[in-house]
């Protein structure tokens, strides 16, 4: 595995990017829908928007079937149990929370959306970081409202900077981009290897989501009790600059408020394949306690595993190479018998 492979946004596709005239339909549609937004009681949009979500999955099959494999992982239970259908549902309806809350975002005081964020969790990273000194990478997944953890951090006048995907519609990641320099918080595009390195070599804080979507050439780690990958950005980033690995969630609480928890960091000891296996794995720890004790604000609706289960065998046997330090043989490997038992778990 290159770096430069590993560095890539885990979902992206080339042929998947949208003809212009529907990007142009969803930069009027999210523009209209911000400027509705900002006269709408929450609660009513929150209602109206939850219900479309939940419409559009029962709608839409092959959104639905990749969602419940999602969740049945979560749930440990068939794609077609009857309770990974609620759950999927729930969470469609609670992204529905998410989405006005970011639509909302021009219209909303700088300060209402800090004073959102409750927890101790933030902070301490901060402390930490100003005290080794040293570049930190944030890592986190697409649950509760990281927009609220960005600002947080600009607030306090900190060298603050967050990856985004910039790919599949262009204007509206612009438009996003603007909100988020206007905090001091610097988006960087996700294929700008060049300013990702810069920026950690100046030892500053980067937050990157891990949760994109399955991708053959990834890490592969254990997720939920089945095998999969995550980007290798994380790992392959802090072992060539040094720089220390936070996990993060946000979450939402039963006050409406975001609350922010850290499962601690860690250090990449080298670019040897076993370190970044152990620290990918690692983050796939935090990311499963971090949706386990929220599925329902968890909104990563690409597939998250691979949809052939036969490809676990391949993950676990690349695994065990990997943590043997050999190169990543990559996708396509032919496992070997009893190369798999020798898996990360």
């Amino acid at each position: 595995m290159t770096s430069r492979k590993g560095l890539e946004a885990p979902h992206k596709r080339l042929e998947s990017t949208p003809p212009r005239f529907v990007e142009k339909a969803a930069v009027i549609g999210y523009k209209l829908m911000s400027a509705v937004l900002a006269y709408t009681p929450p609660a009513i949009s929150r209602a109206v928007i939850g219900g479309g979500n939940q419409l559009a999955y029962l709608a839409w099959p092959a959104k639905r079937r990749s969602s419940n494999v999602n969740f049945g992982h979560v749930l440990g239970r068939p794609p077609e149990h009857p309770r990974v259908a609620r759950l999927a549902l729930r969470a469609y309806r609670e992204y529905a929370t998410y989405m006005v809350e970011l639509m909302r975002l021009p219209s909303r005081p700088f300060a209402e959306l800090v004073d959102g964020v409750e927890g101790e969790g933030a902070n301490r990273l901060v402390d930490y970081w100003r005290e080794t000194g040293r570049p930190m990478i944030i890592v986190a997944g697409h649950v509760g409202n990281n927009e609220a953890v960005a600002a947080s951090l600009a607030i306090q006048k900190l060298p603050a900077n967050v990856v985004a995907d910039d790919s599949a519609f262009p204007e509206i990641f612009e438009i996003l981009r603007r909100q988020r320099e206007s905090w001091g918080v610097h988006v960087i595009p996700w294929r700008n290897l060049r300013e990702l390195f810069t920026v950690l070599r100046r030892k500053e804080i980067v937050a990157l989501l891990v949760d994109w979507g399955y991708r053959a050439d990834g890490i592969p780690v254990k997720l939920f009790g089945s095998w999969t990958t995550l980007p290798a950005g994380p790992a392959v980033l802090a072992a060539k600059t040094g720089a220390i690995i936070a996990p993060m969630a946000i979450r939402r609480n039963g006050r409406g408020r975001m609350e922010v928890e850290t499962f601690g960091w860690f250090d990449v000891p080298s670019s040897n394949p076993a370190d970044l296996q152990r620290a990918t794995q690692r983050i796939a720890d935090a990311l499963e306690t971090t949706i386990r004790a929220a599925p329902t604000q968890w909104y990563s609706f690409k597939p998250v595993w691979p949809l052939d289960a036969s490809e676990g065998a391949d993950l676990e046997a690349r695994a065990a190479i990997m943590l043997s330090g050999r190169p990543d043989p990559g996708p396509g490997h032919q496992a070997t018998p009893g190369a798999a038992g020798a898996g990360a778990s």
